[in-house]
């Protein structure tokens, strides 16, 4: 038996409990690990609400993706990992076959990587899921390169945090899109070339003279939306805009006609598109593992959490305070 966090109904945080399960042993391909951090992500809460892009199959449902812990078995067929191994798992699967958030949980071998030296449970469970995200569309799927420009909006969460690094790491230049003024000297300190409160300043006009006019090679962009029509105004020429998340909760326009900018590049992009491809993965965890040993890369924790206190977590992350990740513990 091992306690995870169960949710038997869609909705608010209230409804996740804390439960004692039966864990069983890892089947063929998968490992047991003990969960010693969880590393808690908006896909969470669109999941438990019912928004996310895929639909709970069956109650009680579990949550969950990303960890660090230590490994307690193997399941058959399984090679490079063993008892005692310090890992953590990156979202390479459905939240309706495994979930992470609990005392043991059993995941797919494919979607563990080694804790790399020097890192600590809770900053192994918040660095890959930002950083494969950022590298993964802007360098993996982008091709961003040395002295491109990326506007990046909600900056201040983990994975825009991230992608402030990883641009500086290529060499390109980072602008930072923020909606309030609170959250400005922290983005700077992080490596942001410019910092855009959007209450109060004018997107467009404020990167086109941050680049003189060109614009931006790359979009970023977290909310979608009606927003995407100002976005796509400050997309270069071959330039991207690119949408990773959706938290406006809004339907999302295609601004290129409306603009009269039909060649217009926008796609959407998740970091399964990177984490459940074997060869895009290997390249990532490399990627990020040479920016962690320099010190370029490394893991932002706003605030940790019990795993018993998972609800107030919750509703913590659903109020967009934070800058970075917030992460719940798990004492054993």
């Amino acid at each position: 038996m091992t306690k995870a966090v169960l949710f038997h109904e869609l909705g608010g945080p209230e409804v996740m409990r804390l439960e004692d399960v039966e864990i069983g042993e890892p089947g063929p391909g998968e490992v047991l690990i003990r969960v010693d951090a969880i590393g808690l992500n908006r896909a969470e809460v669109l999941f438990r609400t019912g928004n996310y892009i895929e639909p709970v199959r069956r109650f009680p449902a579990r949550l969950g993706t990303e960890a660090a812990g230590v490994v307690e078995a193997v399941g058959e067929g399984v090679s490079g990992f063993r008892p005692g191994d310090e890992v953590s798992t990156v979202p390479a699967f459905s939240q309706n076959d495994h979930g992470v958030y609990a005392e043991r949980a059993i995941v797919p071998a494919a979607a563990l990587v080694r804790r790399p030296e020097g890192l600590d449970a809770v900053e192994g469970a918040a660095v890959w899921m930002p950083y494969i995200t950022a590298y993964g569309g802007l360098v993996e799927v982008g091709g961003m390169r040395p002295g491109d420009t990326v506007v990046l909006n909600a900056a201040s969460s983990s994975v825009g945090l991230a992608a402030i690094h990883v641009a500086e790491r290529i060499g390109a230049t980072p602008i930072a899109v923020t909606r309030t003024a609170a959250k400005k000297p922290a983005l700077l300190k992080e490596g942001a070339a410019e910092v855009i409160v959007s209450e109060s300043e004018d997107v467009v006009e404020r990167v086109l003279t941050a680049t003189g006019g060109r614009g931006a090679e790359y979009v970023f962009d977290a909310v979608a939306g009606p927003g995407v029509r100002d976005l796509a105004k400050v997309v270069a020429d071959d330039g991207m805009l690119m949408l990773y998340g959706a938290l406006s909760g809004e339907a999302t326009p295609y601004p290129g006609f409306e603009l009269g900018m039909p060649a217009l590049n926008m796609r959407t992009y998740t970091m399964l598109e990177t984490a459940g491809r074997p060869e895009r993965l290997r390249r990532a965890v490399a990627f990020v593992t040479s920016g962690l040993r320099s010190g370029a890369f490394r893991p932002v924790v706003d605030r940790t959490f019990e795993l018993g206190d998972i609800v107030e977590a919750h509703r913590y992350l659903e109020r967009n305070a934070q800058i970075g990740k917030i992460v719940a513990t798990v004492a054993h």
